[in-house]
């Protein structure tokens, strides 16, 4: 599949794998700091942003979408800084082909099955998110703010729905508006996205010293909890857990700053 991109820079590459309702515009404050030191290119992954939309969205999809794009703009070794899902794509393309990683920044997320976690389940949020996403009657929006009334009736967060309102777009042809992500088929494949690329699919590749992993949490978010440093360092006995002070789960847009002095030390 031929990714949408965005290139800045020049320098050693670098390669930013947006989340799960992302895309590479979520990254582009800095993606143009790290430009500054680097070859940065920021990918929308598959059934999200500018890139195709298609029917299948598990990792095994993600990981060789990847490895089409080295291939395609001829990349032998790259810096991966991967954010929630994206993160979880870059951990599983670094263990099949640790030769084209230099390092792995890995933000907000573990190398866990999130379905195994019964309160607060990520699971039923994202279950409850993607369903009310599905319901919009397109046909009656006039606005970004009739989405966001009609999402307010389903999902309290409004940080979250300000998050989703970045994938709303008006269709060229139609002149209507429609979502900007495969939302069917991520509902599809909600339940490997949440609980993919953990201890048991790495087993056999641990323990994980090819190259240098660092995770970067954020203190406000329960993606990577005090006891998961444990599990890390069974997988990658050498890596670094940095702390971003304040920051949740988008702690890059949260507290940029901090989460750039991070990636900094990283870089």
């Amino acid at each position: 599949m031929e990714l949408f991109y965005r290139k800045e820079g020049n320098g050693p590459t670098l390669i930013i794998i947006h989340g799960l309702y992302g895309s590479s515009d979520n990254w582009l404050n800095i993606g143009k700091k790290l430009a500054e030191n680097h070859t940065v290119y920021m990918i929308d992954q598959r059934n999200h942003g500018r890139s195709p939309f298609a029917d299948e969205n598990s990792f095994n999809n993600m990981r060789e979408d990847l490895v089409e794009f080295y291939e395609k703009h001829q990349i032998e070794k790259a810096i991966i800084l991967g954010h929630s899902m994206g993160g979880k794509v870059a951990m599983w393309f670094a263990a099949d082909y640790p030769e084209k990683v230099e390092k792995l920044v890995i933000a907000d997320i573990a190398p866990k099955n999130y379905l195994q976690i019964i309160e607060d389940s990520q699971f039923y949020l994202h279950q409850n998110i993607l369903l009310a996403m599905q319901e919009i009657d397109f046909s009656l929006v006039h606005s970004r703010n009739d989405v966001d009334d009609f999402l307010g009736e389903k999902i309290d967060n409004s940080r979250i729905r300000q998050f989703l309102l970045k994938n709303i777009v008006k269709d060229k042809e139609t002149k209507k508006y429609k979502w900007r992500i495969n939302v069917e088929v991520l509902y599809n494949y909600l339940e490997e996205i949440v609980s993919g690329v953990n201890q048991q699919w790495l087993d056999d590749r641990i323990p994980i010293t090819n190259y240098p992993v660092i995770f970067i949490r954020g203190l406000k978010s329960n993606y990577i909890l005090d006891e998961d440093k444990n599990l890390i360092k069974s997988i990658y006995p050498d890596a670094k857990i940095i702390d971003i002070p304040g920051a949740g789960h988008w702690l890059h847009a949260e507290q940029p700053e901090k989460f750039m002095k991070a990636v900094m030390l990283c870089c």
